[in-house]
């Protein structure tokens, strides 16, 4: 390969690539689309000059056929009135229209047969410009979701995604040592106001216990009894000091102060 040859790839090579890049497939449909109307455009006109071409020489042939009759019946008139070579030159006249008239029934079917065969055209590339401007819109619609898609991707991959996990992990640690504070704090004053109430509930069972304690061994009071009015009064004896009762209670107060 020759080295002109090489230098022609590689800028033929290049040049598509830019092309390529320059492409915008939403453009790209639109001038497609666009293309494709002008062609409709282009294919009615000529849809509609073939047509007219049909009637002007349907028109011809359709007088000619007029002209054929015409001279057909001059050629009898004239055989009737005894003019032979009057009746020769009508058919002569005939003769040349019918010729006419035959080149123009070939070219009127040729006509005919074009004329359809455009219609038919027709009817596909309008169907084609329809169908096409469905698909455009199909096509737009999936190009705007690839577009955010991929505008959402470069987001995503643009996020430093471990550092923020990493700073919510620490805040979450963070947030747990502060609540084992708070807990530990709340146990430790619900222990201490329990330890309160304890003593409180344990020296009031002994305030108890040594008030019952001691309202079971006082001595009852002598009942006042009435005297007979006939007997006299005798002197009431002194009531003997418990001691065995006092020794026993300054016991158990000591006991209670050794606890």
């Amino acid at each position: 390969m020759g080295l002109f040859d090489r230098l022609k790839r590689v800028i033929g090579s290049n040049v598509n690539d830019l092309i390529s890049k320059a492409e915008d497939p939403e453009k790209m449909l639109e001038q497609a689309i666009l293309e494709m109307q002008e062609d409709l455009v282009q294919l009615r006109q000529g849809v509609a000059q073939a047509i007219a071409a049909q009637k002007r020489t349907e028109k011809q042939y359709n007088d000619g056929q007029n002209e054929i009759n015409k001279w057909q019946r001059n050629a009898q008139l004239a055989l009737q009135k005894g003019d032979e070579n009057l009746a020769r030159q009508a058919l002569e006249r005939k003769k040349t229209y019918t010729e006419t008239g035959t080149a123009l029934k070939a070219s009127l079917d040729q006509q005919v047969t074009q004329v359809d065969s455009l219609k038919r055209n027709l009817i596909q590339l309008e169907s084609k410009i329809s169908e096409a401007k469905t698909k455009k819109e199909m096509l737009k619609a999936r190009i705007t979701t690839a577009k955010a898609q991929e505008q959402l991707q470069g987001m995503v991959s643009g996020m430093n995604t471990s550092s923020a996990m990493s700073a919510f992990e620490r805040m979450e640690e963070k947030v747990m040592i502060q609540e084992a504070r708070a807990q530990s704090m709340g146990e430790l004053a619900g222990a201490d106001l329990e330890s309160q109430f304890a003593r409180l509930e344990s020296g009031s069972d002994v305030d108890d216990e040594l008030a019952a304690l001691k309202a079971s061994l006082a001595p009852a009071p002598a009942p006042i009894a009435e005297l007979p009015p006939s007997q006299p009064t005798s002197t009431p004896k002194p009531v003997e000091t418990a001691e065995p009762v006092d020794s026993e209670l300054e016991a158990l107060r000591k006991q209670l102060d050794q606890m």
